[in-house]
């Protein structure tokens, strides 16, 4: 019974990220600020990241946990950079 349980609400929780993907990705490409683009970037990454997870729950194999870690840094340093590219104009002092 549990086990039904679990697997319907990964199921379920799948389908909310694949979703709310979809809305960052409209957001990177209607943005009409970079800003906003920036920003459609950090919910997409992140919500690839916890998709990666629900699939590493799902499976029960350890590749999708260290997958969604390393999503997670490079998404991290690459939002830093561009959002210092925005403010600045340079990365690289």
């Amino acid at each position: 019974m549990s086990a039904t349980i679990l697997i319907w609400s990964i199921t379920v929780a799948q389908l909310f990220l694949l979703a709310a993907m979809a809305c960052a990705v409209a957001r990177m490409v209607l943005g009409p600020r970079a800003q906003d683009r920036v920003l459609g970037f950090d919910a997409l990454y992140v919500c690839a990241m916890l998709l990666l997870l629900t699939f590493g729950i799902r499976t029960g194999t350890t590749i999708y946990f260290e997958a969604a870690l390393v999503i997670s840094l490079l998404g991290f340093v690459s939002t830093v950079a561009l959002a210092k590219f925005l403010m600045r104009g340079e990365v690289i002092e």
